[in-house]
């Protein structure tokens, strides 16, 4: 199908693309890199009056280290990231959820920044955002603000960022040296949304866990960070009856939907055994 007829505009410059959005007011879209955006307008799911592709705002791309912290331009592709050094020294669970992220096709145009303003329940980055930790650089008329990536996500395609600002960065701190990391996806097929995915950062120590970071992806309205689950892991050794309560601690935190990917209670069971199998490779990954 082809999109209802839309104006087309290409800032050069963050300041120039906020000024656009005051003045084409609500009906105007961002773009990042169209993969959920294009196809709604080809259905006529979305009629946006206009696009504001921020595609040639150089400042919006790029990987730095800053002090103890990685910051990521919003318009950065998903290829960059997962070909990035710094990444994968520093952000070896980002590595490990980009590489799982759709296909090469998608990789190429698809960004960190408009997959987490889509804010879609079953896309990768909210969850693995939660779990490293992360927080967002928004861009408005009033200036710059930083909201962390727990409670950004307000339900399926909603977040706390207002209709006059502008994703621009993500800043996720190292984690310590000897932590462990995993992300665990269960898909249909390659290139796949999650039917459930696990997220986790695990520190070690004396054979117990010191501490424990975890998001679930695609078993609610939001990403899901199971804190009971969480706390119930701290000083625990991850022997088989620590991982079965863990599980059930994190599966009484899912509330999905039915879909084409299964039953509620299938997905929410995956996000148990996701969780279960996030954390063992943690645990091997780990150096205390």
């Amino acid at each position: 199908m082809i999109p209802a007829a839309f104006d087309y505009h290409a800032p050069r410059s963050v300041a120039d693309a906020i000024a656009l959005l005051g003045r084409l007011g609500p009906d105007a879209k961002l773009l990042a890199g169209g993969h959920s955006l294009l196809p709604m307008m080809k259905l006529r799911f979305a009629q946006p009056s206009a696009l504001i592709d921020l595609g040639k705002i150089p400042d919006l791309r790029g990987i730095t280290q800053s002090g103890n912290e990685i910051r990521i331009g919003a318009m950065t592709t998903e290829h960059a990231l997962l070909h990035s050094p710094l990444i994968a020294e520093q952000l070896p669970l980002l590595a490990d959820g980009v590489h799982q992220i759709a296909d090469p096709q998608v990789r190429y145009r698809g960004t960190i920044g408009g997959d987490i303003s889509h804010a879609d329940p079953a896309n990768d980055h909210p969850a693995l955002m939660l779990a490293l930790g992360a927080s967002f650089v928004l861009a408005g008329p009033k200036g710059e603000r930083v909201h962390k990536a727990e409670g950004f996500f307000t339900g399926p395609y909603e977040t706390q960022m207002r209709a006059d600002e502008i994703l621009t960065q993500i800043r996720i701190p190292i984690p310590p040296k000897g932590t462990g990391w995993a992300y665990a996806k269960f898909k249909r097929k390659t290139g796949d949304f999650a039917t459930a995915a696990a997220a986790v950062l695990l520190q070690m120590k004396g054979g117990t866990v010191a501490s424990v970071s975890i998001a679930l992806t695609n078993v609610g309205p939001t990403p899901i960070k199971p804190t009971d689950a969480e706390r119930a892991l701290v000083g625990k050794p991850l022997d088989e009856a620590t991982l079965k309560d863990v599980a059930q601690r994190a599966m009484n935190a899912c509330a999905p939907t039915h879909c084409q990917r299964g039953h509620p209670d299938y997905k929410t069971a995956m996000a148990g055994e996701m969780l279960r199998r996030a954390l063992l490779s943690a645990q091997s990954r780990a150096k205390a």
